[in-house]
């Protein structure tokens, strides 16, 4: 059964290419916002299906990517503390902060530990009482509701030696400080189906309102990016942006207002630095003044570094906004390969030079 799916997938997949080579507009430039899509696009081979006149480009979708070295720095200050134990998801692990990283800090004999779950590091601070256990809390809508409950179980179980360190993120308002800026004059985004499934379609009536960029969320399997590739083709070729959803088994109009309702008792908006975009008012979670005790932050006065700087030769920043491809970069599979990462987007999972070094870009 699973080799007849398969077939009919291909076979669904040729016949929307076709359909897509029929209606492409002139040119058309499509930002992937969601790091899950940028590794099924290369993973697929989609951008080898689509007419040359439909661009696709990745954007600021890789949590770990577009955490700036000021806040890894600022994490990577309490490795030198014989009391503490530093938690975090594995993506984080080799990321190269300006002096060192998670890895090279547990190889000079700190206490760090990957976890598949925010409650793992509360379990952590139950077992070691005499320890600080410190998560960092990186992440968008996604990932925010997790923390947020581990949070709420050490505060009602009165585990006092648990806290995180907040780098998390919402992603609409980047979408519109991208749309802002000079970058590339993007025609379409394909839209996060993880997020979304959290903050609902309604959430990108501003963008598309606001700026005539026609949306589409999307799932990950082939099938549905070139459904979303297409939906976005015809918007462009009827002179449309309206927010469309192919990812309807998961994403609803108004998302998952539980999961938003408990992230609001715990978080409130702030502004947040995003690695080669800046800072963008609203965008980051800080946790709030009831949850102070659990605020790694404010817990141990942790000040943002001042001499935190970008690796040499890096243009993660400039990928995150879509202005450049991997190939681009000078260093792009020469002195920054998967085994050697220098910058963030060659590091992470979902980051896009891992992606276009692990399956090629054209």
């Amino acid at each position: 059964m699973k080799h007849i799916d398969e077939y009919r997938d291909a076979e669904r997949v040729r016949e929307l290419a076709q359909a897509i080579l029929e209606i492409a507009p002139a040119t058309m430039t499509i930002m992937e916002v969601c790091g899950t899509h940028t590794m099924a696009i290369g993973r697929f081979g989609i951008r080898q299906l689509l007419p040359p006149e439909i661009r696709l480009i990745s954007g600021p979708g890789c949590p770990v990517c577009v955490t700036p070295q000021s806040d890894i720095d600022a994490f990577l200050s309490l490795a030198g503390r014989p009391d503490f134990i530093l938690s975090s998801f594995g993506d984080m692990l080799r990321v190269p902060g300006t002096h060192s990283s998670l890895e090279s800090e547990r190889t000079n004999g700190a206490d760090v530990r990957v976890v598949y779950s925010p409650l793992d590091a509360v379990e952590f601070a139950r077992r070691c009482p005499d320890k600080q256990v410190v998560f960092f809390g990186v992440g968008f809508e996604t990932t925010t509701p997790a923390v947020t409950i581990a949070l709420r179980a050490a505060r009602e179980e009165n585990v006092q030696n648990f806290s995180v360190y907040s780098a998390h993120k919402t992603v609409p308002g980047a979408l519109v400080a991208l749309l802002s800026d000079d970058g590339p004059r993007v025609r379409g985004f394909l839209l996060p189906g993880h997020v979304s499934a959290i903050i609902g379609g309604n959430a990108y009536l501003p963008i598309a309102r606001d700026f005539g960029v026609a949306c589409v969320i999307s799932g990950f399997e082939p099938v549905d990016i070139m459904q979303s590739v297409l939906l976005l083709a015809r918007q462009a070729r009827d002179g449309r942006s309206e927010v469309e959803n192919q990812y309807k088994r998961i994403v609803t109009s108004d998302g998952n207002r539980e999961a938003r309702r408990i992230v609001d008792e715990v978080f409130e908006p702030c502004d947040a630095d995003w690695r080669g975009i800046g800072t963008i008012p609203g965008t980051g979670l800080r946790i709030r003044d009831t949850y102070a005790a659990y605020d790694a932050r404010e817990k141990f006065n942790i000040a943002s570094p001042t001499d935190s700087i970008e690796p040499n030769g890096c243009l993660c920043g400039e990928m995150l906004k879509g202005r450049l491809a991997p190939s681009d970069c000078p260093l792009f599979g020469a002195a920054c390969t998967p085994s050697h990462p220098i910058g963030p987007c060659m590091v992470s999972s979902e980051g896009t030079c891992a992606a276009w070094h692990r399956y090629g870009g054209y």
